[in-house]
């Protein structure tokens, strides 16, 4: 017998899924026109652009200032917001604009899209969704543009403040500097702004949404997925900041000021997980800092926001399972609430799928593309995880500009799968699933 529910789920998904790759094909037509970008465009490329706009992952075979036009970076631009939102989101927001009636199914697939975790207010909430990201965009704007405005004239200040805000809030990466923000390293404002707006994009609607009615009195009670998203999001940052400071004071940040070397560890902590932005040369990290930086990467951000990766959640579940495995509880726990045992497998699952993805590929690509296996594992981890960080192709390109047509294909479903969600991929490629009516006894295996 088919369970219904899981089916209805499973078409939400393809549905979700379908408007990603429109979106990016649709992207790549639109890149490969004459006025979008300037002198070759194989359409390989064009594809890569869209995928990693799309995907808010911030990986480039194109030099993005250079290689495009300022038509194809406002089309790379929209393709971002449209990404990090959500193709399906988009559309039945305009729609609610124009106050037309929203169907089960349209409902369905908003659920999905924001994983918002009921139907209950669900309008209302996209109605808050799409009024934070104005919000904190138009913030971001503001502040960027001041600051640009102290290097360039104002118009092109202004364009910059909204590329860079938008892109950052998004967990994008993509940068109108061929260098990326390495010339901004030491700059205060730049290094706060920035992150935060990569912060608060990868938290999570729901997240912002509790805190702000938490704040205002609203909620009495913070519920365990914002504490989980908060506390892993904190300890995952400085984890990576005290990684990159030990490992890196006297490689990549030797010839920094101690005051730059913080900023620059703070900076690249936070991009390790969410954003492709970066403030350093990574091809000059050592070995173990790279080999690391893939578990950050593949941890990438919260639910329901722009960032893709396994998600905090799942990684926090799953240690929190093997905590009370290792100590003998067959009732996991936290914050004084109990976490059910389907929760922690599939993190487990997630994981576990996540992990073949990326071992795969990278072995894959290596057979492929013969280069260093750690550059390469770098490049995947970064892909699946929306990251957007490189060890760089020896220019400003990502180190996927190295690669075939075949390996940037590889790379480009990658990005795909990390953006739309492993586990949602997975059940796609799995198909619809089976409701048996049979039990069988219990069978003893020795662990």
């Amino acid at each position: 017998m088919k369970n219904k529910g899981s089916t209805i789920h499973t078409q939400e998904i393809k549905i979700i899924l379908y408007s990603f790759i429109g979106l990016i094909v649709f992207g790549a037509l639109l890149l490969s026109l004459p006025f979008a970008h300037n002198g070759e465009l194989r359409f390989i490329d064009a594809l890569f652009t869209s995928t990693s706009a799309v995907c808010v992952t911030g990986l480039i075979v194109k030099d993005t200032p250079v290689d495009f036009t300022s038509a194809g970076h406002v089309i790379i631009l929209t393709l971002i917001q449209i990404g990090g939102l959500g193709y399906m989101t988009a559309v039945t927001f305009m729609a609610v604009m124009r106050k037309q009636k929203i169907g089960h199914r349209d409902r369905l697939i908003l659920k999905e899209a924001l994983n918002h975790p009921g139907m209950d207010g669900l309008v209302r909430f996209l109605k808050i969704v799409f009024a934070s990201i104005i919000i904190i965009e138009v913030a971001g704007i503001v502040i960027l543009t001041l600051r640009f405005w102290i290097d360039m004239p104002f118009a092109k200040a202004a364009w910059f403040g909204v590329f860079h805000a938008i892109s950052a809030f998004n967990n994008a990466g993509f940068s109108l500097f061929s260098d990326n923000l390495m010339s901004y390293r030491g700059d205060t404002i730049i290094n706060l702004t920035i992150p935060i707006l990569i912060i608060l994009g990868g938290l999570g609607y729901v997240v912002l949404l509790e805190i702000y009615n938490y704040r205002r009195g609203q909620l009495v009670r913070i519920s365990t997925h914002t504490k989980i998203v908060l506390y892993m999001s904190a300890i995952l940052i400085a984890a990576g900041m005290a990684l990159l400071l030990s490992l890196e004071w006297n490689n990549a940040f030797r010839s920094m000021q101690w005051d730059e070397k913080f900023l620059a560890a703070w900076f690249a902590s936070v991009n390790y997980r969410t954003a492709g932005f970066n403030s350093i040369d990574f091809s000059t990290l050592n070995d173990s800092n790279l080999f690391f930086g893939t578990f950050f990467m593949m941890t990438g951000g919260s639910p329901g926001g722009t960032a893709g990766g396994i998600k905090t959640t799942a990684v926090a579940l799953a240690l929190i399972g093997v905590w009370y495995t290792l100590r003998g509880d067959t009732h996991a726990h936290i914050f004084r609430r109990s976490i059910s045992p389907y929760q922690i497998n599939k993190a487990y699952a997630v994981i576990f799928i996540a992990s073949f993805y990326v071992v795969f590929s990278t072995i894959l690509l290596s057979e492929i593309e013969r280069l260093p296996f750690l550059r390469i594992l770098f490049e995947t981890t970064s892909a699946f995880g929306t990251v957007g960080l490189s060890t760089g192709n020896g220019g400003v390109l990502s180190y996927s500009a190295l690669f075939s047509d075949w390996g940037k294909l590889n790379i480009i479903v990658l990005m795909l799968m990390g953006r739309v969600g492993v586990f949602a991929f997975t059940i796609i490629i799995v198909g619809k699933a089976i409701e048996s009516r049979i039990k069988y006894a219990e069978g003893k295996v020795i662990i």
